[in-house]
This record gives structure tokens, sequence and C-alpha cells, in this order.
């Protein structure tokens, strides 16, 4: 296995723990999702750029690193929705979630044609407001718990955003919410003749 596909696994397995360390609700479990989450983050350009430069790309990784994006976005979003502290709408992520799977769904689609899905724009600014999204609320979270642990926070605006954590993440959620279905219903659109060819082909 490549290196470039064990940081994409790795990224996986990220997921898993940053999942475990916001439902866990503490301090320091919530500053350990932060500092993992800006790992996973790193990793997730560090694999390409690897990838391309030793020249291993490998069709694995054309679909494992898209892949392990979303399982992390949909790790960090449904930690969140578990966090009472946070009062997430569930319906937006659960439109999140059916976004992503279903891309997911649309690159296998395409891998089975022989083709490999691209990252298009919409793609990309989807996942910049996610991950902008995702780093803002559990930010805020870290003060969160900072105050109900540690005492007053130092500086009076770390205090005002520490208060505004309930609402600003509730906005972050929806936003991103509506921002990964249109790229979603974009990316159906744009690849409308492959579901087609999927449709009317005959499977074993």
């Amino acid at each position: 296995m490549t290196l470039a596909n064990r940081i994409t696994l790795g990224r996986m397995g990220l997921s898993l723990v940053i999942f475990v360390l916001i439902i866990s609700r503490t301090l320091w479990a919530e500053a350990g999702a932060l500092a993992l989450l800006t790992l996973a983050s790193i990793s997730d350009g560090i694999d390409g750029v690897i990838a391309r430069r030793t020249m291993t790309t490998t069709h694995f990784g054309a679909i494992a690193d898209p892949f392990a994006d979303k399982i992390l976005i949909m790790a960090v979003f449904l930690a969140f929705a578990s966090v009472r502290e946070l009062a997430v709408p569930l319906w937006a992520v659960f439109l999140i979630l059916l976004r992503e799977l279903t891309i997911s769904t649309l690159r296998v689609l395409a891998a089975l044609h022989g083709e490999v899905m691209k990252a298009e724009q919409a793609g990309k600014i989807k996942t910049f407001i996610q991950m902008t999204s995702a780093f803002v609320i559990l930010g805020l979270l870290v003060l969160r718990f900072w105050q109900r642990e540690a005492g007053p926070l130092p500086w009076p605006p770390l205090q005002e955003a520490a208060a505004l954590a309930k609402p600003a993440a509730w906005w972050l959620t929806v936003v991103s919410a509506l921002f990964t279905v249109a790229s979603g219903v974009i990316y159906l659109y744009n690849h409308r003749a492959l579901l087609r060819r999927s449709w009317s082909e005959r499977g074993r």
C-alpha cells in the first residue's frame, strides 16, 4: 500500500477518534478533538501531494480520498448533533449525510463505468464551508466547556464567543446543509448522462 493511501486510511481512523472525543463532552476531550480535526484536515492535502509527487496515484486513492473526507464530515456533524450544549438541528445533519452518501454512490457508479469523478468547484466550496463551520463550532464548544470546567475565560470577547456557541452552531450547520445539498444537485445534474446509463444497464 502506498504512503498516500495509508494517510487516507489514517484520516478515516481519526474520524472515529474525533467522534468519540466530541461526544465525551469534557474540556480536554473537545480540545483533543479540535487538535485531531486540524491534523485530519492537513492530511487531506498531504496525501494528494505525496501521491502526485511520487507518481503513486491509484484507483483506490481516487475513491478512498473523497470518501475519507465525507466520513470525517459526517462524524463531526453527527457528534455535534449529540451534544445538547449546541442544539444542532438534526434535519440539517440528515441533509448533509444524505448528500454525502448520494454523491459517494455516484462515484461508485462512475468507477463501475471506468470513470473517475473529479472534484468540481461546487464541491470544493461545499467542503470549505463544511470544514470552516466544523472548526468554528468545535472551537466555540471548547470555549464553552472551558467556562464550565476551568472558570471564566480571561478575555471578554472569548466570553461573548462562548455565549454564542448554541446559535452559531445552529446557523453554521444550516448554512453547511444548504450549500451541501446545492452542490449535490449540481453534481447530479452534471453527471445525469452517467445516471441514465446506470438506470438502463442490467446488473448481474
